[in-house]
């Protein structure tokens, strides 16, 4: 059942890219460098660039259908949350794996639970039905 509207998603996305692009100073591993570092800064940017570009109510060029964003996020949490050990950083200490996974996992299950139309969307096609 998806329950999470697109307004909310969309909130949610601009957090989220904020949170992954400062997720190396928030948890203390900036330091480490390499992959463990990058990865969350490059996805954070391109998920707040995406955002941009999605037809819902927080999308100001809306090009991207909800669906694609959608398949977008669970590609780039995927990635996400697999890099620690595609990358080889599972090992290092958990500030620098877990936050990969944990956000992973948590915006897979956003999308889950997200609606892949914008409400005035829905509302135009039950008027035309």
């Amino acid at each position: 059942m998806r329950f999470i509207p697109t307004k909310v998603h969309g909130i949610l996305d601009y957090v989220v890219g904020v949170a992954l692009v400062a997720a190396p100073w928030l948890f203390g591993f900036a330091n480490v460098g390499g992959a463990a570092v990058v990865i969350p800064i490059v996805l954070g940017v391109g998920l707040i660039v995406y955002s941009l570009f999605t037809k819902y109510e927080w999308g100001p060029f809306g090009l991207i259908p909800m669906p694609v964003h959608l398949a977008f996020d669970i590609v780039a949490s995927l990635f996400l949350a697999l890099s620690p050990w595609i990358f080889g950083f599972a090992g290092e200490s958990g500030n620098v794996w877990l936050p990969h996974v944990v956000v992973g996992a948590a915006v897979i299950l956003v999308v889950i639970f997200s609606k892949t139309q914008p409400e005035q969307t829905r509302r135009a096609g039950a008027a035309r039905a």
